[in-house]
């Protein structure tokens, strides 16, 4: 390069870097044509150990970008994460365990400090990615695999049982059904480990004769089935518990399209409602505490050990949001 420029290699640095000496018109063109001309491109990662640097980075991966809880988990993440002088660097994994550990190997080739991964869908094999890359890892959400770290989170059993007992102490409901699958054949990539605690925490409060209308957890899925099941069943439960948000309008339609109404003919209850909501159907919801559970992951991925949130590795509390498709409050007119 700076033969080509017929000029020093110190000048060349000048140039490439914007200083630290200041460098004249004439030389910085010679420089410039140069560069141009053998099309050379500089290596910003070395740059950047050269440097101090201000920003330090770390990874985000998601499974859905798309769904509301998810997308407020990465604003969240990406806000708190700024406000430490991190930046964020976010890989949408579709619950694809190739795709979660390509994304992952090529974050941590990035240099980054640290690994958030929510809904881990390859859970053993990101971790000894981490392990051998030295990047520190927290689990949020949901782990598929075993791994040696706890889960940043609320507690998905508590949450199964919150909405059951709801619908049984204070609507009287004694048939309920819950929409929703965790097999790998059922599921082959989604939030079936989240699906399969709620169903365990429903049951647990309902028992054995608790009916499940088996999907693969996609929209498309749910009303297909779910209207099976409705044209097929001599009656209609008196409610149905949906496992997961991604499904919920797909089986609000399912019931509309089968000439039943909510609450009326059956209640309708689930989990992670979205906060923005306009229709005419606000879901009775578990909701999961967003703020809390980004701080307490954020602070185990960050934060020295004697520094780290006081329970930060524990289990997080859900609460119920009341809507108008459990009979609490009367839907909005259309």
């Amino acid at each position: 390069m700076a033969s080509h420029a017929g000029t020093s290699t110190a000048v060349v640095s000048y140039v490439l870097n914007n200083g630290p000496r200041p460098v004249s018109a004439s030389l910085r063109a010679k420089v410039v044509s140069a560069i141009d001309e053998l099309n050379y491109r500089p290596d910003r990662r070395a740059q950047a150990l050269r440097r101090p640097r201000r920003w330090r980075q770390i990874g985000l991966l998601v499974p859905d970008l798309t769904l509301p809880l998810f997308s407020e988990f990465v604003g969240r993440i990406e806000a708190e994460a700024r406000a430490r002088d991190h930046l964020t660097l976010i890989g949408n994994t579709g619950y694809d365990p190739e795709r979660e550990l390509e994304f992952a190997t090529a974050f941590a080739e990035a240099g980054i400090d640290g690994l958030v991964v929510i809904g881990a869908a390859n859970a053993p094999e990101t971790a000894n990615l981490c392990i051998q890359e030295r990047v520190p890892v927290v689990w949020m959400h949901s782990i598929r695999g075993d791994v040696a770290a706890p889960m940043v989170g609320v507690d998905h059993h508590r949450a199964g049982e919150l909405v059951t007992q709801h619908l049984i102490e204070e609507h009287g409901c004694d048939d309920i059904a819950f929409v929703g699958s965790f097999t790998e054949a059922d599921v082959p990539h989604g939030d079936r480990e989240t699906v399969q605690q709620r169903f365990a925490g429903a049951g647990s409060v309902l028992g054995d004769h608790m009916t499940q209308i088996r999907t693969d957890l996609t929209p498309a899925g749910a009303y297909s089935v779910v209207s099976a099941f409705l044209r097929k069943s001599g009656s209609a439960p008196e409610a149905v518990i949906v496992g997961t948000y991604a499904q919920t309008s797909a089986t609000i339609r399912a019931i509309t399209d089968a000439g039943l109404d909510i609450p009326a003919d059956i209640r309708v209850v689930g989990f992670d409602r979205s906060n923005n909501d306009y229709g005419q159907f606000e879901l009775t919801a578990v909701q999961q505490p967003v703020g809390i559970i980004t701080r307490h992951a954020l602070s185990q991925l960050l934060d020295d050990p004697a520094n780290r949130e006081t329970g930060a590795s524990d289990p997080v509390d859900s609460s119920l949001r009341i809507g108008n498709t459990c009979g609490c409050h009367k839907p909005h007119p259309l």
